[in-house]
């Protein structure tokens, strides 16, 4: 009854534990929750079983209120029974929150914590929706990293057992849920042998039951309700000690002590920060480089928060310290304070002697907004104040209310330089992240490096950049943030039009390894880069290599997937992992990936695998530099001053750069922005052929991003067409004659998805594989088709008292007040 280690994300680490400790399993997806209920119905689907030998029971509701009520019977039932949420989905089921913990009963939520949705919706991390239960009486436990995940989830269930309070485990969604690190898992009949036999007996001594019928869920007046409230009290009082227990009895089986208050740093610290969750890796990261370059520094990290232990807290600090510094991941709005902060006033205020210790609270990392050695370095200066900032944030540049501390963001806990750190630029949808969860789990199953690995998304997902970021080494890693700038060993552009939109070099260390797709050859590439990346490659000595994956993809049949062909040559660039190691390793992945639902594209994977190392090509950088500089992406000066000023930004990876003056108080934005953004995402748009065309509007029709529009014009305004314009004298009796009609795609904000080609219903009789719209690629005729656009764009509309609107030609003639939506490819949900 031993560990055995894997590479898993937070979700599946919970998922795991939770699937073995429950009997019945009630889902409803909600980002980022969602993986936990699919690994939870796969497995169960597949017959595993739980540590007692029976397959729990997985019950997908129609709303996250169903789930809790399906929850809430099932404990009733004498169930070991959990559920998995976020967000609103959490909010939604507070009320039966209210009546399990009301009720003493036993059970487990497991919430990937995120943002709720106020002035915006956000699928990002924070804090908001867990303390939005607070009130709910379960209790609530914290977990800081994908190991405490995994093992918060067995000690919240088997003390919620013992102790009758039921759990609300959490965890920072995205940071923690998504990022995949080497865990320790314990032997299931290990977790069983901990289990307290009678606690489990008394579970199913309390079932509602014919046998034994109470009642339960009654109604009750002034006259005794408030008594009732208060005798949980002792329940209450005691679960603490119930939650330390079964984390010594945990230790003493795996080797990992948990406390309810944990403390890190100096003996004799003399400024404190406390706070939960991710956040306090990093800060316990930097804190320690800081003591050793001689402050003395401290970290209380808040496991158990409810219920709260002001006593126990107050032990776990040093009797040296003279500044707290509390740190929330939440706001509320006209609050005096945050949660924890208030928490740990009172219990600081409460204690008895007359010793004076400086207390100030902040917030930072709203909606998994970056928090970074630099910016715990500031807080810690703030500290160190004869009279520190409170209330305070940090993370952000705070113009309006003055309350954002500045932060230095070159600052370094030098914990990595002795670990690899590898950044990966792709696409939605085009496997680069699925190929680089794979990677960490090859590197952390395959060596005996340490290893991390975490995935930005953006929240448009296909069609937006991925940014995957990977460390491994010898060191272990508490890092939980992005890598940062001049740190990255190893980058990795597998889209090269982001060379125009996004300074893929920026993160570049000294000596690092750039990785390109790109259709140009390694003989003429460097004389297409932009002079600011020659500069780049020049002073850092990067290390260039080029592969036309998208040809390599084409070649072995998998279209546009390049993901497996870019991770070859990953590991063949670092051999990190041996060469037949890496790709026999790659080629398992694709099997344990695709095999169960295509061979055929398993096969093809494993094809282009073999071909990728003989398309990659070191590129000659040489010294001289070419003055060329790219114009792609860039906002037009005509555009209004939000465009610029804040829409431009946030397109160009700059938006954690704008102030709180320039963003808009209640979340009302300007329309006819998303004309600005050019994604540029098509290797191959639309192209008419006006000789077969008969007008009938169908492509404008299907287009969901309308990125292709038809227009009536009188010919006479073709005399400032550009040279090559493509138009015709409209078909049919119902427009005048000398009416040309024109059908043109906007090269930039088409996604390619061929939805007009395929619906066109005309083809060349000589050809048929001609039809009045044509897929082309894409690069090289780009400059010329936004030629076209610009000019297509300042043509008038054709006046609509003559338009003919009952038919589709004519329909298609009308302006679209809904264009270039950020969707999936091809995809009209929006």
């Amino acid at each position: 009854m031993v560990d055995t280690t894997a590479m898993m994300d937070g979700n599946e680490a919970v998922a795991h534990m939770a699937h073995l400790l429950s009997e019945v399993v009630v889902i409803y997806p909600i980002t980022p929750a969602s993986p936990m209920g699919e690994h939870a119905d796969d497995w169960s689907a597949r017959g595993r079983r739980n540590i007692w030998g029976s397959v729990p029971q997985v019950v997908e509701m129609q709303s996250e209120a169903g789930a809790a009520g399906a929850l809430h019977g099932a404990l009733q039932a004498g169930s070991i029974a959990t559920t998995f949420t976020a967000s609103q989905g959490l909010l939604l089921m507070l009320p039966n929150m209210y009546k399990i913990a009301g009720e003493l009963t036993p059970t487990v939520i497991h919430v990937a914590a995120r943002s709720v949705a106020s002035h915006a919706l956000s699928i990002f991390g924070d804090h908001s929706d867990v303390m939005a239960a607070r009130t709910t009486g379960f209790a609530m436990l914290c977990s800081n990293s994908v190991q405490e995940a995994l093992d918060f989830a067995f000690i919240a269930t088997e003390a919620s057992l013992r102790g009758r309070v039921p759990v609300l485990h959490f965890f920072d969604g995205f940071r923690t849920s998504h990022e995949i690190a080497k865990v320790s898992i314990p032997d299931a009949e290990l977790l069983k042998s901990l289990m307290d036999t009678q606690a489990l007996a008394s579970v199913r001594d309390r079932a509602l039951s014919p046998e034994h019928p109470v009642l339960r869920g009654s109604a009750q007046n002034p006259d005794v309700f408030f008594q009732s409230r208060e005798a949980i009290n002792p329940i209450y009082s005691s679960f603490p000690k119930v939650v330390q227990q079964v984390m010594n009895e945990y230790a003493e089986a795996t080797g990992r002590q948990y406390r309810l208050y944990d403390y890190a740093g100096a003996e004799d610290a003399e400024e404190v920060l406390v706070m939960m969750g991710s956040g306090a890796e990093t800060a316990e990261e930097t804190l320690t480089a800081m003591n050793t370059a001689g402050r003395k520094t401290g970290l209380l990290k808040v496991r158990l928060f409810r219920p709260w232990c002001g006593d126990l807290m107050l032990e776990r600090l040093p009797d040296t310290v003279r500044s707290i510094t509390v740190l929330d991941r939440t706001k509320e709005a006209g609050a005096d304070g945050e949660p924890l902060f208030k928490d740990v006033a009172t219990s600081l205020a409460m204690r008895p002697g007359d010793v004076r210790v400086a207390i100030s609270g902040g917030r930072y990392g709203l909606s998994s907004k970056e928090f970074t050695p630099g910016m715990v370095a500031s807080v810690m200066a703030n500290a160190s104040q004869s009279r520190p900032a409170h209330p305070f944030t940090i993370g952000i540049r705070d113009d309006v209310s003055g309350l954002s501390l500045d932060f230095v963001s070159d600052f370094r806990s030098g914990a990595n330089t002795r670990n690899f750190q590898a950044l990966f630029y792709g696409l939605g949808s085009d496997g680069t992240v699925s190929a680089n969860k794979n990677t960490i789990r090859i590197i952390g199953e395959t060596t005996t490096l340490f290893a991390q690995g975490y995935f930005v998304y953006d929240s448009k997902k296909s069609g937006a950049v991925t940014i995957s970021h990977l460390r491994f080494g010898p060191e272990s890693i508490r890092s939980a943030y992005l890598i940062e700038d001049d740190e990255a060993d190893f980058i990795a552009c597998h889209q090269s039009v982001f060379l125009e939109r996004y300074d893929m070099l920026a993160k570049a260390g000294q000596g690092a390894t750039f990785l390109l797709n790109s259709e140009t050859p390694a003989a003429d590439l460097w004389d297409t880069l932009p002079e600011s990346y020659q500069r780049q490659i020049i002073a850092r000595q990067v290390q260039v290599y080029v592969i036309d994956a998208y040809a390599v993809a084409r070649d072995s049949g998998l279209g546009r997937r390049i993901n497996t062909i870019m991770q070859t040559c990953f590991f063949a660039i670092t051999d990190v992992v041996p060469g037949d190691r890496a790709v026999d390793a790659i080629k398992a992945a694709v099997l344990a990936t695709y095999g169960r639902k295509s061979r055929r594209i398993a096969s093809l994977n494993v094809d282009a695998i073999d071909a990728a190392l003989a398309h990659l090509h070191r590129v000659d950088t040489g010294a001289s530099i070419n003055h060329r500089e790219s114009t792609g992406g860039k906002i037009p000066d005509s555009a209004p001053a939000f465009v610029r000023e804040v829409t431009g930004q946030m397109l160009a990876g700059r938006g954690d750069l704008i102030p709180v003056s320039q963003l808009p108080v209640d979340g009302t934005w300007p329309l006819d922005t998303s004309r600005y953004e050019k994604r540029n995402l098509a290797l191959e748009i639309p192209i008419w052929e006006t000789d077969l065309c008969t007008h009938c509007g169908k492509c404008v029709f299907v287009c969901p991003h309308s990125a292709i529009r038809s227009k009536l014009f009188d010919h006479a305004l073709l005399d400032g067409a550009p040279g090559g314009f493509r138009s015709i004298q409209v078909k049919g009796r119902d427009y005048p004659q000398g009416a040309h009609i024109a059908y043109q795609v906007a090269p930039e904000d088409c996604t390619g998805c061929s939805l007009c080609v395929d619906i066109c219903p005309i083809q060349d009789k000589s050809n048929v594989s001609r039809k009045a719209l044509n897929m082309r690629p894409q690069p090289a005729i780009r400059d010329r088709e936004a030629a076209y656009w610009a000019f297509f764009e300042s043509l008038s509309d054709y006046p609509l008292t003559e338009t003919k609107t009952g038919t589709m030609k004519g329909a298609m003639l009308l302006e679209p007040h809904f264009e270039f939506s950020g969707a999936c490819v091809g995809c009209g949900e929006t």
